[in-house]
């Protein structure tokens, strides 16, 4: 299998270019970012989970349910105030920031949630909860689980896709009881306005059943349907895959199937392009309210994130930079260096060398 591992360039634009490496900080390039491995953590959020789907997973307590996340930290301080959440697109799940956490998780704890439905987490027992208000909930619980662990002094988020949309409801709507505000935010590909062709295109393949022989075989089939992120090395689409499916029981014939409860795509097919339009206001409003110092990500062949859009976005509301990637669409994996390096320069940036 090709997977077009070709060079890629990054332009940047808006108010400020935004990118240049601030010296104030020595983070390892990606290459060498310490081989750490996250910790597998758990919180409970209101709503009832579905029975499990193995034998072996113990049920959830009643009227809650499990969401999983992984933690990095390399600072050598398990209680670092400087927490990163990441949050993955639709049909993903936490593993996918790993390349960006390694190296993020030198300057701070880093974590990195299963999305209700998805990876470790537990699945809904009603499929209409997996929507925008119950994540942005979670969210919430995991956000206070965190600060009574270890008081967070500062927060950033990260969300590609649809935690990108969960990060502008935590971050657009004033008075939600965050442990402190976000600090700065990153938009990986994605805006108020969302182009109907994507959503369509993404309806054709979620939630439907799937068994594979192989990590290989799966791995394969999941690049036949997601080409738009870009060029990969085989080693690294494989290890993207990783933890996209799971083991089914012997009982059950064996194999894998992918790692998210198919459900995920019942309130999706749902909407239509009136209700998309529609909800296209309030996700302005939302945006228009962040405060946070805002990063936007493009995959310059993003079908979802039209340059119209992003150009929007750097005039109004927070105004943020706009770092796009060509050669990518939608949307871009953070794996690749000139992608990484693009937000952990935000990040990691001095306080009044970001512009706002």
């Amino acid at each position: 299998m090709n997977y077009d591992a070709t060079t890629r360039k990054s332009r940047h634009s808006g108010a400020s270019d935004g990118c240049q490496r601030p010296q104030h900080y020595r983070a390892l390039p990606p290459d060498f970012a310490p081989m750490i491995e996250p910790t597998l953590n758990y919180v409970l959020c209101p709503g009832p989970a579905a029975a499990p789907e193995t034998p072996d997973r113990a049920p959830a307590p009643a009227q809650q349910h499990r969401m999983a996340y992984w933690e990095w930290n390399a600072t050598g301080n398990p209680v670092h105030p400087h927490v990163i959440v990441c949050v993955h697109g639709l049909s993903r799940q936490g593993r996918d920031f790993d390349a960006l956490a390694r190296v993020l998780s030198q300057h701070a704890r880093v974590v990195c949630p299963d999305v209700v439905g998805r990876g470790r987490s537990d699945w809904l027992a009603d499929p209409m909860g997996y929507q925008i208000p119950q994540y942005a909930a979670d969210m919430l619980a995991l956000l206070a689980q965190l600060h009574q662990q270890a008081p967070i002094t500062t927060l950033d988020w990260v969300g590609t896709s649809m935690g990108g949309l969960i990060g502008m409801g935590i971050t657009g709507q004033p008075g939600l009881p965050l442990p402190v505000p976000v600090r700065r935010l990153v938009l990986n590909d994605v805006g108020p306005v969302i182009q109907w062709q994507a959503l369509q295109r993404i309806g054709q393949y979620l939630g439907q059943p799937a068994r594979f022989a192989s990590l290989q075989q799966a791995a394969d089939a999941m690049w036949a349907i997601s080409t738009s992120f870009g060029p990969h090395t085989p080693a690294q689409w494989l290890e993207l895959s990783r933890a996209m499916v799971r083991e089914l029981p012997h009982s059950a014939g064996g194999g894998l199937a992918l790692h998210y409860d198919p459900a995920i795509a019942v309130p999706f097919k749902t909407l239509t392009q009136e209700a998309a339009v529609a909800g296209e206001a309030a996700l302005w409003q939302l945006y228009d309210h962040i405060t946070a110092q805002t990063l936007l990500l493009r995959g310059a062949q993003s079908d979802l994130l039209s340059r119209e859009t992003a150009q929007a976005m750097a005039q109004r509301g927070p105004r943020a930079q706009v770092v796009e990637f060509d050669g990518v669409g939608h949307a871009p994996t953070l794996v690749a260096k000139d992608q990484v390096a693009a937000v952990v320069d935000f990040l990691l940036a001095a306080e009044g060398a970001v512009a706002g």
